[in-house]
């Protein structure tokens, strides 16, 4: 049975076969934890950071507990970094990242393909998000009556990129840092 991002729970028994042997809280301390994981890891913590000032933005300025033009600086400043930076991040992933992880250990194919069919979903649902907030900025000039309308659909969209990255991020840690340490990679 095949699990979508939305559907599954942790990554599969067999995905975590390192991770039983690299806890997440012996990784800092490991003699293989090269500033390039750190780093990588640090990348994961902005976007979990933007993500939740996104939607808490969102909620504020839906609730009116936020002027237009505070978060309509939010949303275009957020927003973009959080699109861009979340590209180019998962397609350095696809391209350089996980090629590098499956040559090194072939058993968590599986896993890595999961992590693949997760940038996709969060591509979509960012296009979505792209869409919709384009779509507030351009009503506040054009029809301020349909913002805070429009608003709702972008806060639906940050909960869910918010929803589907604390998934992807934590299995993809779960997956990949392991493999990094049991290999001595990216040191």
């Amino acid at each position: 049975m095949t699990h979508t991002i939305e559907t599954r729970g942790d990554l599969p028994t067999e995905m975590q076969a390192l991770l039983r042997d690299y806890p997440r809280d012996t990784w800092p301390g490991h003699p293989n934890f090269a500033a390039s994981i750190q780093n990588w890891l640090g990348a994961h913590a902005m976007f979990r950071d933007l993500t939740r000032a996104l939607r808490e933005s969102t909620e504020d300025f839906v609730d009116n507990d936020l002027e237009d033009a505070v978060f309509l600086s939010r949303l275009a400043r957020y927003g973009n970094a959080l699109v861009s930076n979340l590209h180019g991040h998962h397609t350095w992933e696809d391209r350089k990242f996980f090629p590098e992880l499956r040559q090194a250990d072939r058993r968590f194919d599986q896993g890595i393909d999961l992590l693949e069919s997760d940038h996709e979903a969060l591509d979509q649902e960012l296009e979505t998000f792209t869409r919709d907030s384009n779509r507030v900025i351009q009503l506040h000039s054009l029809d301020p009556t349909q913002v805070h309308q429009t608003a709702t659909r972008v806060l639906d969209s940050t909960t869910r990129i918010e929803q589907l990255l604390t998934r992807h991020l934590a299995d993809e840690e779960d997956l990949a840092v392991p493999i990094l340490l049991h290999h001595k990679l990216r040191g």
